[in-house]
């Protein structure tokens, strides 16, 4: 019998995951991933909008235990903390706007997660992501792909998983609707069927990341200049980590008509306000790439991409410029393309890959 680890983080995605598996015949183990201090997490309980409150540990507790199966808690917080929090902050300080939740599929979820269920005898791990992940014998590869249910995508969030770690994971929910997976979970009487989804960092529950960022680090950010897009001063802000591209609202700026974050330089402490023209831009530069559909690209490849999780693809050319970096071209301009973000790249419902935009 095939034996699977399945990361359960109390919502009813993973436990319904979870409960295929075992209904397939996997011999199924889930865990839950303990990825802050106790504070953190009491923090994060009184707010009840993050995903590793104790109550949720609670609750995969209560569904493994329904479903028959056991249920452990594994302690990654120094992992987490450095993989992910320390990367969190030193990114918006340095003016960028990373997304954690690629960094913990990297680091953690499919990394420091499948070390573990192979050091205790496991053949898979699994998730209650949305996408879909399968062989492709003509390619010899394991390919990522979009699941059936497009408003749950979360194929952006997982582009920079390896092959190995793909060989080794499974996504059962890749064929399913949302509406059928809170079916099956209220069928067999589980307590989180109608649980809600999180949608905040898990841990800047508040979405106070300055606040965040002060505590963890310790460091101020000085105030500095509002510029125009000729670098005429046009007022204080309150620090360059309050701002990302594209923001509008916030800025304590009144000049008559709507303005919005166009570019931030930390050398200067200063953040340059435009126009809504002013944030579009047809190619960017990406690095830290992870290709999962081919080995490597030889030539201009034609593909769609997404520079925002939220974004749908626009059609555009990657190229790979030598040295680790990658250009990609869009047919027409995209808006607010942010330094630190991720651009993936698809071909049709297949993921070619990704990197983190310059």
């Amino acid at each position: 019998m095939k034996k699977v680890m399945v990361g359960m983080s109390g919502g009813v995605d993973s436990s319904v995951a979870a409960m295929l598996l075992r209904d397939s015949g996997y011999e199924v183990m889930g865990v839950t991933l303990k990825l802050f201090s106790d504070e953190d997490i009491s923090e994060a309980k009184k707010e009840g909008k993050t995903c590793c409150a104790l109550s949720d540990v609670e609750d995969a507790r209560s569904v493994a235990y329904r479903l028959g199966f056991e249920h452990l808690v594994f302690n990654f917080r120094d992992n987490f903390r450095e993989y992910v929090m320390k990367q969190f902050a030193e990114s918006y300080l340095c003016g960028r706007t990373p997304n954690p939740c690629i960094e913990c599929n990297r680091h953690v979820k499919f990394d420091k997660m499948l070390h573990r269920a192979q050091e205790l005898g496991y053949n898979y791990i699994a998730t209650g992501h949305y996408a879909v992940n399968e062989y492709d014998e003509e390619r010899g590869r394991y390919l990522l792909k979009r699941p059936t249910d497009r408003s749950k995508d979360q194929t952006y969030v997982l582009y920079a998983l390896k092959q190995e770690q793909l060989a080794h994971t499974l996504f059962p929910l890749g064929g399913l609707e949302k509406s059928q997976v809170r079916e099956l979970a209220e069928s067999v009487g589980l307590i989180n069927s109608h649980k809600p989804d999180s949608q905040d960092i898990c841990f800047v529950p508040d979405g106070d990341y300055a606040a965040f960022i002060h505590r963890f680090t310790g460091c101020d950010t000085p105030c500095g200049r509002f510029v125009d897009m000729d670098g005429k001063v046009l007022g204080e802000h309150k620090g360059i980590i309050n701002y990302t591209i594209g923001q509008r609202k916030g800025l304590g700026i009144a000049l008559g008509h709507p303005v919005y974050v166009v570019k931030k330089d930390i050398s200067a402490n200063t953040v340059t306000i435009g126009e809504e023209a002013d944030l579009y831009t047809k190619s960017l530069i990406a690095d830290d790439f992870n290709l999962i559909s081919v080995e490597k690209l030889d030539k201009p490849l034609r593909v769609t991409a997404k520079t925002r999780y939220s974004q749908h693809e626009q059609p555009a050319v990657v190229t790979y410029l030598g040295e680790g970096k990658y250009m990609v071209e869009f047919d027409n301009p995209q808006r607010a393309v942010t330094s630190g973000q991720a651009v993936v790249l698809y071909d049709g419902d297949i993921v070619v890959g990704g990197g983190t935009i310059k």
